[in-house]
């Protein structure tokens, strides 16, 4: 299918809405993985005959540890730019006012699981100087990423709509084109435009948070495997198959629990046309099994004699889980003690804290990118704010929450050091403003701070008119003032 022209905005409906449809499959299987749903795999379908409803599939939450994991340490604090001392307020405050704070850990989730997530921005009638802002599921929308410039051409936004006296359908979509965003209504099996906001901006109003994109796709002839490495791999795709074998040994630990781990009962002279159900009905040899006898005809009348074989143990089925967790952990550079593998010595604050260096780092990774998009989201932000794009704001930066967990005690001793002087006469290695970004204070916070450091500061010199005291107020980019003896004797 040929990619449609820069304008026409029938032709992008079309081609976006294929290839969306091509993917969306993939991406609920995906996302079944995530909550728990998907189904069970590798067990015979006979099995679940005679079973029934009595067991149910074990599931093991493995692909939500490991994207939750590391979502909970990709926190967006705020905006910045390099020549500038604090964070940008106003483009923080429209973040807050659209609650970024909690979409943004939504759109993290959904990229992580379905492989890339967006965010839109729109018009705001109502208030020009906040645009909308919008964490969108790849579920709803899809962005064509254009292989030469590798920015989005268009992107289209389809909303199903539950209705509780007809089928699932798309009720509403919205279209991004580089200098309109189109609104659709559905008019039968048509969509009819409804409206349009003509925003001139030159690219679509969407960015991307594209997880682990590589800078192409895989060709292959097979039409039935849909790879685009461009638009991102999902964080489970080396998790699945490990997933799929525990789940399957967890739900055959549950069915020998049933019908293995208690003794079964065997009679020696009796065959299985001996025995009938409720019903009447002989009993097969497996359903005889099921229902915990064990069934011997010897074909000569000599009498029934009864036996019993003891219960099985479960012990092969917790090794093989936990060899399987432990392959989870590797893949997933998860520290064991995520997975609830312990020992009889706990491990030490520093053992755990270099457990977790794989995962940190994973995080900060996805910071890299993902920042990127969120700082192409602020220029967005700007540009309709005030009409025209603002070059400074091509050096921005986002501002993210420490990935590692160090403890509170270590961050305040870190800060202490590195706002101590080194020497007598040497400036220390931070300001004071950054020792207090660097234990967790906020913007909002310091600027508190600083306020309450002035007031300090002018109190102190009206008891203090000569200056006796005025090493202790010094700012922290100046050397101590030497002691009132000193200059005496000077």
């Amino acid at each position: 299918m040929a990619v449609p022209g820069k304008d026409d905005a029938e032709g992008w409906l079309n081609f976006l809405s294929v290839r969306h449809d091509a993917e969306i499959p993939v991406l609920e299987d995906l996302n079944r993985y995530y909550e728990g749903t998907q189904p069970l795999s590798y067990m015979h379908p006979e099995i679940f005959a005679e079973v029934g409803d009595r067991i149910k599939p074990v599931i093991i939450a493995w692909p939500q540890l490991v994207v939750d994991a590391i979502e909970e340490r990709l926190d967006v604090e705020g905006f910045r730019q390099p020549d500038e001392d604090g964070d940008d307020t106003d483009l923080w405050r429209v973040w807050q006012a659209n609650d970024m704070d909690e979409q943004s850990q939504l759109a993290h989730v959904d990229s992580l699981v379905m492989r890339r997530s967006y965010v839109s921005v729109g018009t705001n009638e109502e208030d020009r100087d906040t645009p909308l802002l919008a964490a969108e599921s790849p579920l709803e929308m899809y962005a064509y990423i254009d292989p030469r410039t590798r920015k989005i051409l268009a992107a289209l936004r389809r909303v199903v709509v539950d209705d509780s006296f007809a089928r699932e359908t798309e009720r509403s979509a919205t279209l991004y084109l580089p200098n309109d965003t189109i609104f659709y209504g559905r008019n039968s099996s048509q969509w009819k435009e409804d409206d349009r906001d003509r925003h001139g901006l030159g690219e679509p109003p969407v960015v991307s948070l594209i997880n682990r994109g590589r800078l192409t796709s895989t060709r292959t002839r097979d039409p039935n495997v849909l790879s685009r490495s461009r638009y991102g791999s999902s964080e489970l795709a080396p998790i699945l198959p490990l997933s799929d074998a525990a789940n399957k040994i967890a739900t055959d630990m549950m069915i020998a629990a049933e019908f293995l781990t208690t003794p079964v009962h065997g009679f020696f002279g009796l065959g299985p046309e001996d025995l009938v159900d409720q019903n009447g009905n002989k009993l097969t040899p497996y359903q005889a099994l099921l229902r915990k006898f064990l069934l011997i005809p010897n074909g000569v009348d000599e009498g029934v004699k009864e036996f019993e074989f003891s219960g099985a143990s479960l012990t092969g089925f917790h090794e093989s889980i936990n060899k399987l967790g432990q392959l989870v952990a590797s893949l997933a550079g998860l520290p064991p003690h995520y997975l609830g593998f312990t020992t009889d010595n706990p491990a030490s604050a520093d053992a755990i804290r270099s457990s977790e260096a794989r995962l940190v780092k994973r995080a900060e990774r996805k910071q890299r990118p993902w920042g990127g998009s969120y700082e192409r989201m602020c220029r967005l932000v700007r540009r309709f704010q005030s009409g025209e794009w603002d070059p400074k704001l091509k050096q921005l930066e986002t501002r993210w929450r420490d990935a590692s967990t160090p403890t509170v005690a270590q961050t305040a001793d870190a800060a202490y050091k590195y706002y101590t002087p080194p020497a007598p006469g040497m400036r220390p290695i931070l300001t004071l403003r950054a020792a207090r970004e660097l234990i967790g204070k906020s913007d909002a916070e310091i600027r508190r701070m600083d306020a309450e450091d002035e007031e300090a500061d002018r109190r102190a010199a009206e008891l203090d008119p000569v200056g006796v005291l005025a090493d202790r107020i010094q700012p922290n980019d100046q050397p101590p003032r030497p002691e009132p003896a000193d200059v005496v004797g000077a």
